[in-house]
């Protein structure tokens, strides 16, 4: 829950950045960075798009990539005034790959003005002990975006598209986010696709809506599977696996990933059972939507604590065979049926 907040705060950052930069207002050097590209992309795009008038970009735009350029080019290139611009704009994309990234801190330690600096950083980030990241902190502004757990990301698409003025039904962000996965870019665009397609005015994103426009099926995805397992429907349960292994790029970790997470939920919230927990602890403790919680309810019911552990420690055998570990002549498909069939069993 701590990283869902630390997102909370993250969007609303960037949309006060978002709001400064349409309006004519930039810092003198920004500091992008982070494991999930999406904000630090949408904030380097934007400053892209606004801080310069086209007519002014030949003589006062500067992109540079950090596997090609020094510290030294940077500077000087930061330190030159703008030719009849208020401003000038250099943007270090991919700085991560600079083997001199940390001696830009000498300019950050006192930036121009007339000079709007972006350090693009994917994949990685500065070192807060260093000196580049405690400079920025001081003169400019500094968005760092860490990656989303699996788990968290139905509810950061649910906080998306409030943010687009849509709702959207629980089990349609469940089913984009198996879809998308954690690449939150991947659901901007899919997002973008949907709202081109959805009749005007409607106000609530459904299942259908995901089904028909992203092309992905609730009917035999992981999050279907792990309904049938809460309820132990074993025949749909082994059709849904069966269907899931032919797949041409299924992957025993894949699907097991988010069943460990969803066994580890009902694990909680046995252990959450001898304080009677209302429906908003069990849901806020778990890291799901309310919605979800007579599932869960059936679920406890359905396997004891004693069970819920033997149904990880499978898991964790299965993840390793999965990866290459003691599987024999089985295919993927065939231990994940066999993963679900003792599950089902247990």
């Amino acid at each position: 829950m701590a990283a869902q907040k630390a997102y909370i705060e993250l969007d609303r950052q960037v949309k006060s950045i978002l709001e400064d930069v349409r309006s004519g207002i930039f810092k003198s050097v920004y500091l992008l960075m982070g494991e999930e590209p999406y904000y630090p992309d949408l904030v380097a795009g934007a400053i892209l798009d606004n801080c310069l008038q086209e007519w002014e970009k030949d003589f006062n735009e500067t992109v540079f990539y950090g596997a090609d350029v020094t510290a030294d080019t940077v500077i000087t290139a930061a330190r030159r005034f703008p030719m009849m611009a208020e401003r000038q704009l250099v943007v270090v994309k991919e700085a991560q790959q600079m083997k001199s990234l940390e001696e830009l801190s000498i300019y950050c330690q006192q930036p121009l003005e007339s000079t709007v600096l972006v350090i693009l950083m994917h994949g990685a980030s500065a070192d807060k002990r260093r000196a580049l990241y405690k400079s920025v902190l001081k003169t400019g502004v500094i968005v760092e975006s860490g990656a989303l757990r699996d788990y968290e990301v139905p509810q950061w698409i649910q906080s998306y598209y409030e943010g687009r003025g849509l709702r959207i039904h629980p089990e349609a962000a469940q089913l984009l986010a198996e879809s998308a996965g954690t690449e939150l870019g991947k659901i901007a665009v899919e997002t973008d696709k949907l709202l081109k397609n959805l009749p005007e005015g409607v106000k609530e994103v459904s299942v259908a809506d995901i089904e028909k426009n992203v092309g992905v099926s609730r009917q035999f995805s992981v999050f279907e599977l792990t309904k049938c397992l809460s309820f132990r429907q074993s025949a749909q349960a082994l059709k849904i696996a069966a269907r899931m292994g032919e797949a041409p790029r299924f992957a025993l970790p894949m699907v097991v990933a988010p069943l460990f997470t969803h066994f580890s939920r009902i694990l909680k919230y046995h252990a959450m059972l001898p304080t009677r927990p209302s429906q908003g602890d069990v849901a806020r403790v778990l890291g799901v939507n309310p919605y979800f919680i007579k599932e869960y309810d059936s679920a406890v019911r359905s396997y004891s604590l004693q069970q819920c552990m033997r149904v990880i420690s499978l898991l964790t055998d299965y993840d390793y065979k999965g990866k290459g570990g003691d599987a024999g002549e089985a295919t993927p498909s065939d231990l994940f049926t066999e993963l679900v069939v003792k599950i089902l069993n247990i």
